[in-house]
């Protein structure tokens, strides 16, 4: 959460001719409420059914860049969608990065309460392994741009 998934995939996309797709926007978009409605509703495995789903059938469709939610990769059968239909780029952030970036956003169901720098850590901590083994390139969203990082990831995918 944070780390600039949708905004850079979104460039990346307008960049290289695809079409972008934000696996959140569409369960908002099939379901017709925000994912915090979801979560309350129906908990973290109700939202996570749900992701399970978009991501599958995003995954079949060609010529396109996708962002996932940060927990996407916690299910094996996502992991598998993902990886045996495309690249995958972790673009990986600090956690004093992605808490700077977050601390005020109250669509994110996982960062609400108190203690949201810890709960980032615990996140980072648990998810972190997940994302370097299943990532085809790591790339660091510290002080550069957006643009600078598409840039760079256009050319990582060109070579």
């Amino acid at each position: 959460m944070g780390a600039g998934k949708t905004t850079i995939g979104r460039l990346l996309a307008k960049q290289m001719g695809k079409y972008f797709y934000d696996s959140d926007v569409e369960i908002e978009r099939k379901t017709g409420v925000k994912i915090p409605l979801i979560f309350e509703l129906e908990g973290e495995a109700g939202f996570r059914k749900r992701e399970t789903a978009v991501i599958e059938e995003l995954s079949q469709l060609k010529n396109i860049v996708m962002a996932t939610g940060g927990g996407a990769v916690l299910l094996p059968e996502n992991r598998a969608f993902l990886k045996n239909n495309g690249k995958i780029i972790y673009l990986r952030a600090k956690v004093n990065d992605l808490y700077q970036r977050t601390r005020n956003d109250k669509s994110r169901p996982l960062l609400q309460g108190d203690n949201v720098e810890q709960k980032l850590e615990r996140l980072y901590i648990e998810r972190h392994p997940i994302y370097t083994s299943l990532a085809d390139y790591i790339v660091d969203t510290g002080a550069q741009s957006a643009n600078e990082i598409t840039n760079h990831i256009e050319q990582m995918l060109a070579k």
